[in-house]
């Protein structure tokens, strides 16, 4: 398989950053390694944020709220820093404190499956006895960047906010000349990966190199892809597909989120990955949870990303086995 064999090696870790080792590599490889997993890592693995506040009293983001050191702005950029892991798609939190002092993270109501990673953030500094701090947050899972404006509520006092849901904060490689016998002309990799403590740095790294496996599987044999959607078809056998989304009794207002990304039917509908629905504007992580349902009770499912299609994979070899 390989003309030398490469060796892997923890060089340095804790639960927030590693350092790992690949060598011996054919020159150039350390590059593109290197390079595939850096954007990987950054940008396609799941994490969690927050992705809007509601304030008691407050209407919209250039607001001030009395005895609050801070106006709605800052206290929205330190609600951003706040690191949160989540084991399921969305959840709201709710803080409820009074002055005064300075509220941090570990304020926040967190009910089981939720963990506040650095509680000791600051959010708010109330200034007297009397001042009150009450708001809701809702948290999500996702991938990569979220702009608030793709949130957009009509949702009087829900302010969205901008979400870096990835767990990855930063990745650094180097390549440097090794070593085989008399011949020098190998790469040796240098990976350095910074996580935000939700997920360890090694379990990272091979997600990041799952992800990039399972494209290259459909590279080398794309009737992967087609075996896996024939089963889905035939699980949604015996399911009238153009049901409108109407005959579904859905909520109104999600109707009309959907129609406004062109989709009008179930089969359409099942197209669309959880992930998706959740990014519509104006389709909260409550109407995903109501769609998933209405859909669920008919035995079907939203498609599912990559990381979903390798576990539903590995659980159909396994079934297949026994």
């Amino acid at each position: 398989m390989f003309s030398v064999n490469p060796k892997f090696a923890v060089e340095k870790k804790d639960k927030n950053y590693g350092r790992f080792i690949i060598e011996p590599l054919p020159y150039g490889y350390g590059m593109t390694l290197g390079n595939s997993l850096r954007r990987v890592l950054l940008t396609s693995l799941l994490g969690s944020a927050i992705v809007q506040v509601k304030i008691e009293g407050v209407k919209h983001e250039f607001d001030v709220i009395p005895g609050v050191k801070e106006d709605v702005v800052e206290i929205i950029l330190n609600l951003k820093k706040v690191k949160i892991k989540l084991d399921k798609p969305s959840v709201v939190l709710n803080l409820d404190v009074k002055g005064p002092g300075v509220v941090a993270a570990k304020s926040i109501d967190v009910p089981t499956g939720v963990t506040i990673l650095n509680p000791d953030q600051a959010i708010a500094t109330l200034s007297s006895p009397k001042t009150r701090l009450k708001m809701e947050l809702l948290v999500e899972q996702g991938m990569g960047f979220l702009p608030a404006e793709e949130r957009e509520s009509s949702e009087i006092g829900v302010i969205p906010i901008d979400a870096i849901h990835a767990p990855v904060l930063r990745v650094d490689y180097s390549i440097s000349a090794t070593r085989v016998g008399r011949m020098t002309n190998f790469d040796k990799l240098t990976l350095e990966i910074s996580t935000d403590g939700s997920i360890d740095p090694q379990e990272a790294l091979k997600k990041g190199a799952v992800i990039l496996k399972n494209y290259f599987e459909f590279i080398n044999d794309p009737s992967i892809v087609k075996e896996e959607e024939k089963v889905e078809t035939k699980e949604e056998a015996g399911v009238d597909l153009k049901l409108t989304l109407e005959e579904l009794d859905l909520p109104t207002r999600v109707v009309n989120s959907l129609h406004a990304i062109n989709v009008t039917n179930l089969g359409e509908l099942i197209q669309k990955s959880e992930k998706e629905i959740m990014s519509i504007k104006n389709v909260g992580a409550k109407s995903v949870t109501e769609v998933k349902k209405k859909i669920e009770e008919l035995g079907l499912f939203f498609r599912q990303d990559e990381g979903q299609k390798n576990e539903t994979s590995k659980k159909r070899k396994k079934t297949e086995s026994k």
